[in-house]
């Protein structure tokens, strides 16, 4: 039997992002696709458009980047081995989702895979929830024991309730199991309580509707927005919720320190309370710290190999000692910063920005592929903030990013959807 090669990169892709999700391994994974990438190159042949390797040059500029700091300093193979694998990793998933869905050439079909494969993970999600978590034990930390966070999940649910919206037609030819798989999928993402996730929705939400656009209409509304959000946080602080307590309470605990967490630096190291509800702050806090030991790397960075210095063992990776020296850092910003500098930091929003942008594009019938770029370019600005954004080693939007990079400028996948 011969498999078509939409049927085959297809599978490929969708074997990709699952294991992305359910491979800890970030090695393994990345190994995985660089040796999927590989097969792609022997098989086909490359004509990688212009435009794209304009859109992801910032990303590659970065990876270049990170090699100066490295030429200063003298750190470990492995430590600079590692870091490698980790700058490339955001460019090899553009690479999969771009390459792979031009040779498919199937708007209607890169949707589909998206939407079945969050399907797929919320029906993981609710099978380890009722045997092997306690879903009914009213504890958000014991529901999210087994799953933090999950965007695929996310963007197939906006996909499916936004594409009928765009293209005026309908994604799947049964509206009933179109609301099946909505109740599932929106089940299934409010049952992670996951705060990015949280932001995330909104933000693709406010994109859809254009309120990310900005005029005098956007600017009244996102002002509006922003005072809810301070009279939300004025009314957690004014309020004494306590930590570990079960439901909403302890959810709303973790909201409130939410802002503490990701800006505070004045954090008691003997207080393992303080520390943990502002550990990403104190991360920042010992890499800005080992950075003024050396200023050039405010400029270039640190490089490839460099490690923080957390002044303690810490219990981060399951082992009975703890680290004492990290590689990687929760905010991403940082994270750049240290490795490439304040050159990196100009480069990764450069990056962002293009992406946004896409928005003020007017192409006919890519209104839904250019809306979901941006609000990607969006998404990142936050998520590289609190999860490491594009460097984060489960990160699955870059796949999806890629898919779209290549929708936005092919000129006959329109055919497919009108078939």
């Amino acid at each position: 039997m011969i498999v078509s090669k939409s049927k085959f990169y297809t599978s490929l892709f969708i074997l990709v992002i699952l294991l992305q999700l359910y491979v800890p391994s970030f090695k393994l994974n990345l190994f995985f696709q660089i040796g999927v990438l590989v097969l792609f190159f022997f098989y086909e042949k490359i004509a990688i458009e212009s435009h794209f390797l304009k859109m992801i040059t910032p990303v590659l500029f970065l990876f270049i980047l990170g090699f100066i700091g490295t030429l200063y300093h003298k750190y470990a193979v492995y430590g600079i081995i590692k870091d490698i694998f980790h700058f490339s990793k955001p460019i090899v998933g553009l690479l999969i989702g771009f390459l792979f869905y031009k040779k498919i050439n199937n708007f209607n079909l890169f949707i589909k895979t998206i939407v079945y494969c969050g399907l797929a993970s919320a029906i993981v999600h609710f099978l380890v929830l009722i045997f092997m978590g306690n879903i009914f034990s009213g504890s958000v930390d014991a529901i999210r024991e087994f799953g933090k966070d999950n965007f695929l999940e996310l963007f197939a649910l906006f996909f499916l309730l936004s594409f009928s919206y765009f293209q005026k037609e309908h994604l799947l030819k049964s509206r009933l199991l179109t609301k099946v798989i909505v109740l599932i999928l929106f089940m299934s993402n409010v049952l992670y309580f996951s705060r990015t996730m949280i932001v995330v929705a909104l933000v693709l939400l406010l994109s859809i509707y254009g309120y990310t656009v900005l005029n005098k209409k956007t600017i009244r509304f996102l002002g509006l927005f922003i005072a809810s959000i301070a009279l939300f946080y004025g009314y957690l602080y004014s309020v004494k919720i306590e930590r570990n307590q079960p439901g909403m309470e302890g959810f709303l605990f973790k909201v409130k320190i939410a802002p503490a967490e990701l800006f505070k630096t004045k954090i008691d190291r003997e207080n393992h309370k303080d520390l943990w509800d502002h550990w990403r702050g104190y991360e920042a806090k010992r890499a800005y710290a080992l950075m003024q030991e050396n200023p050039s790397s405010f400029v270039v960075g640190t490089g490839f190999g460099s490690l923080v210095n957390l002044k303690f063992k810490a219990p981060l990776t399951g082992e009975k000692e703890g680290i004492k020296y990290i590689s990687e850092l929760h905010n991403g910003y940082m994270y750049v910063f240290y490795k490439t500098g304040s050159i990196g930091i100009i480069v990764l929003f450069l990056f962002f920005g293009t992406l946004y942008l896409a928005l003020y594009r007017n192409q006919k019938n890519k209104k839904m592929i250019l809306v979901f770029i941006s609000g990607i370019g969006l998404v990142y600005v936050f998520t590289t903030l609190t999860i490491t954004g594009i460097y984060n080693g489960r990160d699955v939007i870059i796949f999806i990013l890629g898919g779209l990079l290549y929708f936005e400028r092919s000129s006959d996948f329109v055919k497919e959807i009108e078939e």
